[in-house]
């Protein structure tokens, strides 16, 4: 579907559940959140039905979030029905690998096309500043294990800050020794939690990276379902990819749309704006299509994660709205 800035829009973020099993500075509060009562969670039938009709609207790819998605039993199902929908080319997993490894026969068999990963740190203390949990170990198990799948795309996120600075470069060392993986980094963005971390930016991290490893070599026809710029470095095999929402906004070229955990449906991660589907799901398909397909047309034309007032702004925090 185009949206009213002549956007095409085709992937949608559909969270499963706020819960989480790590509690990542940016993200959630230490002592956790006040969670969606479970009668308030969209059902798995009715995920699937909302995807089906975004389908009819030409939406082909779909990733799983959270929270931490594999927190909720049965995902596998989940990933199988949806790929069965006419329209829908690719189904994707984000997940801070916790519960992975133990699961990923049963996704793979499910029809599970990649998997993104987030980790910001190798160093277990740093982990431990980071998710307010130990684990890291576990975390790397499940890479490998995802690796293992010749047939999956295998990413790892990391969103560097202050407290992971030193992590960057045993990071880049570690993963991009592999020519199968891509190591993105992700710039802090001002929503939720993250409105008071202090992140570091694109230009500084490409400077940390090419001082260590060499030149930056853009490649442009890298296809990565997704915002991230990809880039060789130096003599390394694998890709280093940039998701800079603040200072390189990728706003014109925005093509995603999300569904949260209790049915909203959001048009622009800084913004509430969009419509609660929860109460609409009484519709006949054909109407609730036409809410679809209006919500989408009124996508935001861009962020303004340069300010912060404004009216409409987000104020959940990353883990209630999918990331």
């Amino acid at each position: 579907m185009i949206d009213s800035f002549g956007r095409t829009i085709d992937y949608v973020r559909v969270s499963v559940t706020d819960r989480c099993d790590l509690r990542c500075f940016y993200c959630m509060p230490e002592n956790g959140i006040k969670q969606i009562p479970h009668s308030e969670i969209l059902r798995f039938e009715e995920i699937v039905r909302i995807v089906r009709l975004l389908a009819k609207l030409g939406i082909k790819k779909v990733r799983l979030t959270g929270g931490e998605p594999l927190v909720r039993k049965g995902l596998p199902s989940l990933v199988r029905e949806i790929k069965n929908i006419d329209g829908i080319e690719k189904v994707h997993l984000t997940t801070n690998g916790m519960l992975l490894t133990e699961n990923l026969p049963s996704l793979v068999e499910a029809g599970l096309d990649g998997i993104n990963i987030s980790l910001d740190s190798l160093s277990e203390e740093t982990f431990e500043k980071i998710t307010h949990r130990s684990g890291v170990n576990k975390v790397l198990r499940s890479v490998d294990a995802a690796l293992s799948y010749p047939e999956l795309r295998v990413k790892i996120n990391c969103v560097p800050s202050e407290i992971n600075r030193n992590e960057i470069i045993p990071l880049t060392r570690h993963f991009l020794q592999n020519n199968r993986l891509s190591l993105r980094f992700i710039e802090m963005m001002p929503i939720g939690l993250g409105k008071e971390c202090t992140g570091i930016p694109e230009a500084e991290l490409a400077q940390i990276l090419q001082s260590e490893f060499g030149e930056l070599s853009n490649l442009p026809n890298e296809v990565g379902g997704g915002p991230s710029r990809y880039y060789k470095l130096g003599n390394l095999p694998g890709r280093v990819g940039f998701i800079s929402a603040v200072s390189h906004a990728f706003c014109s070229e925005c093509d995603r749309i999300r569904l949260t955990a209790s049915g909203f449906l959001k048009t622009c991660l800084q913004y509430d704006t969009g419509e609660q589907l929860r109460p609409l799901l009484e519709l006949s398909d054909e109407d609730l299509l036409e809410v679809l397909r209006q919500t989408i047309l009124n996508k935001p034309e861009r962020h303004c994660f340069s300010s912060k007032n404004g009216s409409g702004l987000e104020q959940h925090i990353m883990s209630q709205i999918g990331g």
